[in-house]
């Protein structure tokens, strides 16, 4: 895996470039999908299934049946990303005014209202961990986590300075079948799909 350092941002800069040449044409050549991580590029090699895309779905037409007409809850292409910090995302749900979707190329992730993603079975790591971690760092004020795995999630707020880098401050856990609050918005959560028992998990979950 290829992996850029935090030092001399004019070299992290030219790193970021070389590895966002790279996914971007691998884009359409190889299955799965790829992300530029402070740590280097993740590939997640598998698709997502059925209950993936239907739970972010569901996701999508709760938030768009509360949220006023001018912010949407868009999914797919683009990305959004930070060159300077050299970290390149595509969360399942991205909830942002059309009138900052207006841009050629990547959506500064700096616009975002909200990212929500749906926990991927073949790698968790990268929606818990990694994506924690990232997201704060491109100034997303608000994530939100939810694990077909286990019925549970998590929305984190409040962006705070750490000696590790920009974290958030306040997680509120829930479970599906209660009311989650994303942003200024309310939606239910019941009726969103499980995987099924015995679907492989991987290392790291």
């Amino acid at each position: 895996m290829t992996t850029a350092s935090g030092d001399a941002r004019p070299g992290v800069s030219r790193r970021y470039r070389a590895m966002r040449d790279f996914v971007r044409s691998m884009d359409d050549t190889l299955p799965g999908g790829f992300e530029i991580t402070k740590e280097g590029i993740v590939h997640d090699m598998r698709s997502p299934d059925g209950r993936h895309e239907l739970t972010v779905a569901r996701l999508r037409k709760r938030l768009e049946q509360v949220m006023p007409e001018e912010i949407v809850a868009h999914t797919g292409a683009p990305d959004v990303e930070n060159e300077p910090e050299g970290v390149m995302r595509r969360p399942d749900i991205m909830v942002i005014a059309e009138e900052d979707m207006d841009v050629e190329g990547s959506i500064d992730a700096r616009t975002l209202i909200a990212a929500i993603e749906v926990v991927s079975r073949s790698n968790p790591r990268n929606d818990w961990v990694g994506k924690m971690r990232d997201y704060p760092l491109l100034g997303i004020p608000v994530y939100a986590i939810f694990d077909p795995r286990t019925g549970t999630g998590a929305v984190l707020t409040d962006i705070h300075p750490t000696p590790d880098g920009p974290r958030y401050a306040t997680r509120k856990d829930f479970v599906y079948g209660e009311d989650v609050t994303i942003g200024e918005w309310t939606i239910p959560t019941s009726g969103l799909p499980l995987y099924q028992d015995g679907d492989e998990e991987e290392a790291g979950s």
